[in-house]
């Protein structure tokens, strides 16, 4: 949360004018918002597994650019990564996906599409 003092007022962040649920889905939705990220999901989906080691050999993009891929899902409680000698363990977050699917399919559901009348 940002607030600072602007001519003898408080000001908050844009993003506290919104309710805590809308902006815990914002943070959510923003971590899938990049088709790198979404690649790492389904990569570690479809192995079954953690993985031990370097993901960015699996994409066609740098170690360090991966890595910042990575930050942004752990931030986001996404995945988890946990250190074992001089590598990292990579593991999906089930309960966090879970989480953001239903949240998805809340948001979605809200939204009411069917009485929505502009062609």
């Amino acid at each position: 949360m940002y607030i600072y003092v602007k001519n003898q007022r408080m000001v908050q962040a844009k993003t506290q004018l919104f309710d805590k649920e809308l902006n815990q889905a914002a943070r959510l939705f923003r971590a899938m918002s990049h088709p790198a990220r979404l690649r790492i999901l389904k990569f570690l989906a479809e192995t079954n597994t953690c993985i031990t080691g370097d993901i960015s050999d699996e994409l066609p993009l740098g170690r360090t650019t991966v890595n910042q891929h990575l930050a942004e899902l752990k931030d986001a409680d996404l995945i988890t990564g946990h250190i074992e000698g001089v590598k990292t363990r990579y593991c999906l977050n089930t309960e966090k996906l879970v989480e953001l699917k239903s949240k998805l399919e809340e948001f979605l559901t809200s939204l009411d599409l069917n009485k929505y009348h502009c062609k």
